[in-house]
């Protein structure tokens, strides 16, 4: 499941700088990750199964936490620990029905984007919610800010996981508010030292006393 400190890695094709996202998602796990989220918009149904399956695979072997974007049907058909869901795929997937696809024991992690949304996540059989964007991305037209950071882990029942423009110049403004788990895209999957960026991140989040082996 999912522990109480973690750096997660979301994967992204587009900013990748040329390299396969096998070959990020590696160079991650060898940096020391502990989540790899599978989230990739520009492939085809076979070429996710085949990726996924890749990925799962180097992700139990390295004993890291493997989730699925989007799809509780993909995610079960590549073996991997859950699947993370937008506001948008609840409709299509209702939390009852994905816990149903994957199984008991397996991860479903929700996305939300204000305190009302994780106000009703507490009602859900979920079991992390990522919280944001917190700054501008491109992966979304908005921005959240940090000022509901605080309230955020307040009121959430489940370990809440910051998303959405992060990088090395601004985390410290999340984990100074209690932030504990964090997750990038382009930080990682554009850095052209993939192992060395982790390392910073990881190294970051001890400064703040939030990361534990």
């Amino acid at each position: 499941m999912i522990k109480k400190f973690n750096f997660y890695f979301v994967t992204g094709g587009e900013y990748s700088n040329g390299r396969t996202v096998a070959e990020v998602a590696a160079q991650a796990i060898d940096g020391g990750i502990d989540i790899l989220q599978m989230r990739e918009k520009n492939m085809s149904c076979r070429e996710l199964a085949e990726v996924g399956k890749k990925l799962s695979l180097i992700c139990r072997k390295k004993k890291v936490t493997f989730i699925v974007n989007d799809d509780p049907y993909l995610a079960k058909d590549v073996s991997s620990d859950g699947v993370h869901l937008g506001q948008e795929d609840v409709g299509k997937y209702p939390i009852e029905k994905t816990r149903d696809i994957l199984g008991e024991g397996k991860i479903i992690g929700l996305s939300t984007h204000s305190l009302e949304q994780v106000e009703k996540a507490n009602c859900l059989d979920v079991d992390y919610i990522g919280f944001g964007p917190i700054f501008p991305t491109m992966t979304k037209d908005y921005a959240i800010g940090t000022k509901d950071i605080p309230k955020a882990l307040e009121i959430s029942k489940k370990p809440v996981v910051f998303i959405g423009g992060i990088n090395l110049s601004n985390a410290e403004a999340i984990l100074e508010k209690g932030a504990k788990n964090i997750a990038v895209i382009r930080a990682v999957a554009g850095a052209e030292n993939i192992k060395r960026r982790v390392w910073e991140f990881k190294a970051l989040m001890k400064k703040y006393r939030v990361y534990e082996n």
